[in-house]
């Protein structure tokens, strides 16, 4: 019989656990309350960081040596890892995924910026620029996919936009037909974003790929002028545009996979604003507030969903952008402080209460149950 009790005291437990924890992640991912860390290293007067993938961040520093320098962190700015390798001048990293890091580095010896993938240490790189293009730029990466963009005699001296699956002559050029030129800045591994200049609209159009240029789709929606697509999850992509749709100011835009499909998610009361990372049903980015400074912000897929970030922040940063958020709800970016000074920062979800109270008191049941 104590035995029964026992179980049945662990389901009831179980069950109330899953209840509390989905309104927590919920609650976590809307915001309601975040810890925020400076991860700016000793030695460095100014860093970004800008993918984060579970306990790991990456991003870049100024260095006192006068140059930008690519950096990965683990949750603390004591942890910071110089990603730039012997030979480069220096380097910049915009992406992570597991255990590889994607940017780029200024080549001492070509004196030209190449797309570079990292496993964690600067001697780890593995340099990805194609035969035939000058330069290239890495900005996005998800399990074995790379992207991002480069010219050179291969593309006519255009920015094309490319993918990668680990080394430079695993490229594939997404350039598609009847644009002149092309960015690629996000990948969830199957699907790839960014933008491309339209050679008969004259304007810049965000775009989806599925691994070719001939799957490309035109997301710029009716009445915008312009728009760009930076991050993409299995079914939505987000990004910003501009047009008469907006006022003509920026907004941060959030699509279905087709123009039409648009959500715009500029808030009420900011100027502007901008979408660059997602993650399942979430978006972070920025908006623009009207006294002058941008606030870091996340949605939950509509304008009036927003969460203002910068509000988790000490009172010595006057302006902050989000860049990135993982499935966790851990997110990064950056923030100005009044002498303006940029601090990479990593804002992270705190439990509710009642999460901590009842993973406690299952902790409590089952060492009694073990007895």
């Amino acid at each position: 019989m104590r035995e029964k009790t026992h179980l049945k005291s662990i389901v009831i437990l179980a069950f109330l656990v899953v209840i509390v924890l989905s309104a927590s992640s919920a609650n976590k991912a809307l915001g309601v309350t975040y810890t925020a860390t400076d991860l700016t290293p000793s030695g460095f007067s100014s860093s970004r960081a800008l993918g984060v993938s579970g306990n790991q961040q990456v991003g870049e520093g100024y260095s006192a040596g006068g140059n930008w320098r690519a950096l990965l962190w683990s949750d603390n700015a004591e942890s910071c890892v110089d990603l730039t390798p012997s030979g480069f001048g220096g380097s910049r990293a915009r992406g992570i995924s597991g255990n590889q890091q994607v940017g780029y580095g200024y080549s001492a010896t070509s004196s030209r910026n190449h797309a570079l993938l990292w496993n964690g240490s600067a001697t780890s790189y593995v340099d990805l620029n194609p035969i035939g293009f000058t330069q290239s730029y890495a900005r996005g990466i998800s399990g074995t996919q790379q992207v991002g963009y480069g010219y050179g005699s291969a593309t006519g001296n255009h920015d094309h936009a490319l993918l990668w699956s680990g080394s430079a002559d695993s490229f594939i050029d997404l350039n598609p037909s009847g644009f002149d030129s092309s960015n690629a800045y996000g990948t969830n591994g199957t699907q790839q974003v960014g933008e491309g200049y339209s050679a008969t609209g004259f304007n810049w159009c965000a775009l989806l790929w599925n691994g070719s240029a001939a799957s490309c789709v035109d997301l710029n929606p009716s009445g915008f002028t312009g728009s760009a697509a930076y991050g993409t999850n299995s079914t939505q992509q987000v990004g910003d545009g501009i047009g008469s749709a907006t006022g003509y100011t920026f907004h941060a835009l959030l699509w279905s996979g087709s123009a039409a499909s648009c959500i715009d998610l500029n808030p009420s009361g900011f100027v502007s604003s901008q979408a660059f990372g997602i993650s399942d049903t979430h978006q972070v980015g920025y908006g623009l507030v009207t006294s002058g400074y941008d606030h870091a912000l996340l949605w939950s897929g509509s304008a009036d969903s927003f969460v203002d970030l910068h509000q988790f922040l000490p009172t010595e940063f006057v302006s902050s952008h989000a860049q990135a958020i993982d499935g966790s709800g851990n997110i990064v970016g950056y923030a100005t402080d009044s002498s303006n000074n940029t601090h990479a920062i990593l804002w992270e979800p705190v439990p509710e209460p009642a999460t901590l109270f009842l993973l406690g008191l299952g902790a409590v049941i089952l060492r009694k149950r073990k007895k």
